[in-house]
């Protein structure tokens, strides 16, 4: 019996949250809103298999939500183009960008086919910040539209959940107005003692 979400991996065995191998074979979970993704893979690791067979592995810490065409801080704002057409696959993919010419931002793919939404994923372990995230995980472009599922770079199940998910407004979006500018669509969580 699977509880909470409709594609979750936890399960309930007498009233107990069991959390499972976090394998998403078949990439449902991602089909799910933006949101309630950027909140379940905090405390998650991402994995990335080096060509020698070595993974290395990050802890998930901060996420951004962006849903959609009509979320003004969302790259699909503006529509479908050669950049953003990665956005409009199924959930479950991955969505690589060049910020400001320097950075690489590592974003997941989440919802239906057509609808355009992503999970950035802002810092993980030692890394605080997307830039140095994908310098430090030795991550661009290549992987772009990549998929999640059987693909050398995946996200698995931690090591527990954190007990207290923060929000606040996304950073760096100020150009999409008030209204989605101070959306609380970034979770964090601080304090790695707080896996429960």
């Amino acid at each position: 019996m699977t509880g909470l979400f409709q594609y979750g991996w936890i399960l309930l065995i007498a009233n107990t949250e069991i959390f499972t191998a976090f394998m998403f074979c078949d990439g449902k979970f991602f089909l799910q809103s933006p949101q309630l993704v950027a909140r379940e893979i905090l405390g998650s690791n991402l994995c990335v298999q080096r060509e020698c067979g070595i993974i290395d592995r990050a802890m998930i810490t901060e996420t951004e939500a962006y849903d959609g065409e009509k979320d003004l801080a969302c790259h699909a704002s503006k529509g479908k183009t050669a950049r953003t057409s990665v956005m409009y696959c199924p959930g479950g993919v991955w969505y690589v960008y060049l910020c400001y010419g320097m950075h690489w931002m590592l974003n997941v793919v989440t919802g239906p086919e057509n609808y355009p939404a992503a999970v950035l994923i802002r810092g993980a372990a030692q890394f605080k910040g997307p830039g140095r995230l994908t310098k430090g995980m030795k991550l661009d472009g290549s992987w772009n539209g990549k998929a999640l599922v059987a693909g050398s770079m995946w996200i698995e199940r931690g090591a527990g959940k954190p007990s207290e998910i923060l929000c606040g407004p996304r950073i760096g979006v100020n150009y999409a107005g008030p209204e989605w500018s101070r959306k609380p669509w970034r979770f964090w969580f601080s304090n790695t003692s707080d896996l429960t």
